[in-house]
């Protein structure tokens, strides 16, 4: 997960592979608190693993429903069966309606049943989002709801203490053309009370998100409850009906997630080696309503197969077709239309998207935002957003910087502009949003994606031994999400490895010819990787043995010999992978990656440096002066300072950064506000 402000993406390039997507929001929210009512213990498989589902898990645990885990997308929950072991909480929702609205309604008519109150509150946004019309309904059924800020708005409170009775007997009323969760809210709750008698609901207006209420409802009858719908005007639920839990579930994939897959395929050239993009997880058979998607992209030139549990999709019609699109069925997925329609050939106009405006967001004024930030004329209306393509030619693409609104989805959809013919970069502010749906959205992307290696942006970190090059790389790797080369330890797995076959790396052997070649032939058939802060060499992990001052040493030995300099550059080059590269070594921003995007040349006082290096030594309970400490490090410099093969000095363009009064907090910043200040957005050669 990224822990920066935003994420650079260099211009991609061409996709194709497999992606596996995470479990549905809409469904592993539904089903959680389904669980928890029932009676019975459900066990659920395929669980999504996000910030809207932990803060429904935290509410549960609160109102003390005893909750087994059995790994990050298994659990079994231990239902209620309609009893209330707590009967007063606050509980903090964060910015999920999946969460808020259902909880509000269900805890509205337990507080009712059992004389219990809970407070709901969330982030600033969700003291945004209206609750009013869920209110109003709740009223009606006798259960005591107050707003503790702005009326029809949370924070509010549910329940007074004190047992009521519900009136049942007139049909509860409930808007439907502002969010279908007001509707699906009264649809998970209402069963606590329908044990005597029928309960009828009546919607008032055009209900919205129509599919959303068929997900609750399948889910609902999962759960023992049969729900009598007449039309889309009137649900009743049966009287006798009571929760039971069907043992098992598994959550589908998210469909509304499948749409950027989907929206990739059709926009992106296929890698070598793959027809397109597979998806797997959801296919034709879901019962989410954004699979409709699929309708959409078909009609907009995308190539696309399907089967119950998976879809193939491929590039067709270029440029795609312009759309009119009544997005009623696909609110969310509607928002990667409106980046796909940069690639038509005309206008593209979504239709019937006025719940944008209460979402995460006021997404119709977002999107019309950001979309012109890339150079696109876009038409904003109280429900509808339409969307000048952009020219095919690339000239008309700008670079752009997207601000996120604290939305999952806008980070999620405008990701797919990185695929432009101006082969632009972008910038997505906030990217760790994706973590309210798909914590790993980013990663699962670059692992379908390809780009032109010189596009993908490089930072070098060189510098002296002991300057402390492999600590503010590896922190500078972890805060902007990117890969870490330490090609420092490089040159130790070789020194290490040449001991272990029994080359000698004593300066007077690396003079001879053959001994040169050897170890430059060792280097090649170098089998090394960094998995998780540990260093292997072949199967055996090394990482202790490698950080030694044994290892360094025949590292600065090694370091000297043109055949192993030669044999390691490409493996060093390799390690240029999406979304970018922290390198930190010697040579890095000089001879490795001399169109890095940002070069630093780190370096400290050699006293400063000596004292840092006893401090490691100490502290793995190894013995040194810092007199010997202090003489090898000028030792090391000056052997690396006069080597004939690339020389320790500062790259050119190299910004100079001496950190010996410096903490390891204030380099990271430093070099972090030179990054975002860096020419990484750059456009191509040849549109410059």
């Amino acid at each position: 997960m990224y822990a920066t402000a935003f994420l650079d993406l260099p211009p991609l390039h061409r996709a194709g592979g497999t992606v596996r997507l995470p479990g549905s929001k809409s469904i592993s929210n539904r089903v959680l608190l389904l669980a928890a009512l029932s009676q019975g213990q459900t066990r659920i498989e395929d669980l999504l693993d996000s910030d809207d589902t932990r803060v429904m898990l935290t509410a549960l645990d609160a109102l003390g429903c005893r909750l087994q885990r059995h790994g990050p997308h298994s659990l079994t929950v231990h239902g209620l069966g309609g009893q209330l072991p707590v009967r007063q909480a606050s509980l903090f929702l964060g910015n999920a309606g999946t969460a808020m609205r259902p909880l509000c309604a269900a805890l509205a008519l337990l507080a009712c049943q059992h004389g219990a109150a809970f407070e709901l509150s969330g982030v600033a946004r969700m003291h945004e989002r209206p609750i009013g019309d869920l209110a109003d309904a709740l009223r009606q059924l006798g259960c005591p709801v107050q707003h503790l800020g702005q009326p029809g708005y949370p924070p509010l409170r549910v329940g007074d203490g004190a047992p009521h009775a519900l009136r049942l007997a007139e049909p509860i009323r409930v808007r439907g053309d502002v969010s279908s969760q007001f509707l699906t809210a009264l649809l998970l709750a209402l069963p606590l009370a329908a044990q005597q008698q029928a309960i009828e609901i009546e919607v008032v207006g055009e209900l919205i998100s129509k599919p959303y209420i068929e997900i609750t409802l399948a889910l609902l009858a999962r759960f023992g409850v049969a729900v009598q719908r007449q039309g889309w005007q009137r649900f009743v639920i049966p009287a006798g009906s009571r929760y039971a839990s069907p043992g098992q579930i598994h959550v589908e994939a998210d469909a509304s997630s499948a749409s950027y897959f989907i929206a990739l395929g059709a926009i992106a050239q296929p890698s070598l080696g793959h027809s397109g993009i597979t998806i797997e997880g959801v296919g034709l058979d879901s019962i989410q309503g954004d699979i409709r998607f699929v309708e959409a992209a078909r009609a907009m030139g995308a190539q696309i197969e399907g089967s119950a549990n998976a879809l193939q999709v491929r590039r067709g019609a270029w440029p795609l077709k312009a759309i009119d699109l009544d997005c009623n069925a696909i609110p969310d997925a509607a928002m990667t239309l409106a980046v796909l329609a940069l690639y038509a050939d005309g206008p593209c106009t979504l239709r019937n998207i006025a719940s944008w405006r209460v979402k995460e967001t006021d997404r119709l004024a977002a999107m019309r935002c950001e979309l012109s930030k890339l150079g696109a004329t876009v038409e904003e209306g109280p429900d509808y957003l339409r969307v000048h393509p952009l020219p095919a030619d690339g000239r008309g693409w700008q670079t752009a910087s997207i601000h996120t609104y604290d939305d999952h989805r806008v980070a999620m959809c405008f990701a797919l502009a990185a695929f432009n013919p101006a082969q632009l970069g972008l910038r997505i502010e906030d990217p760790k949003c994706v973590a309210k749906t798909f914590p790993d959205f980013f990663e699962t992307l670059f692992g379908v994606c390809q780009a032109q290696p010189s596009h993908i942006p490089v930072l070098c970190i060189d510098g002296p031994s002991a300057s402390g090059k492999g600590t503010l790389a590896a922190e500078l790797a972890a805060r902007l999400g990117y890969h870490l080369l330490d090609s420092g330890l490089l040159y130790r797995l070789v020194g290490l490895a040449a001991e272990r076959a029994g080359l000698d790396t004593a300066a007077a052997a690396l003079q001879q010819p053959q001994q040169a070649a050897a170890l430059g032939r060792l280097a090649q058939q170098l089998l090394v990787r960094f998995e998780q802060g540990r260093v292997w060499l072949g199967h055996e992990d090394v990482t202790d043995e490698v950080r030694s001052e044994a290892a360094g040493m025949a590292a600065s030995r090694v370091a000297v010999v043109p055949e192993v300099r030669a044999a390691l550059l490409d493996l060093q080059r390799n390690f240029r992978r999406l979304p970018g590269l922290v390198a930190d070594g010697r040579d890095m921003g000089s001879v490795i990656f001399p169109d890095a995007a940002l070069k630093v040349y780190l370096t400290a006082s050699a006293a400063q440096r000596a004292q840092r290096r006893l401090w490691q030594l100490q502290e793995r309970g190894e013995s040194a002066t810092i007199k010997d400490l202090l003489a090898d490090l000028e030792a090391r410099d000056e052997r690396d300072r006069s080597r004939s093969a690339a020389p320790l000095k500062p790259a050119e363009g190299a910004l100079l950064l001496d950190n010996s009064a410096l903490s390891i907090e204030q380099s990271v910043q430093q070099v972090l506000d030179w990054w975002q200040a860096s020419p990484v957005l750059r456009p191509s050669a040849a549109l410059e």
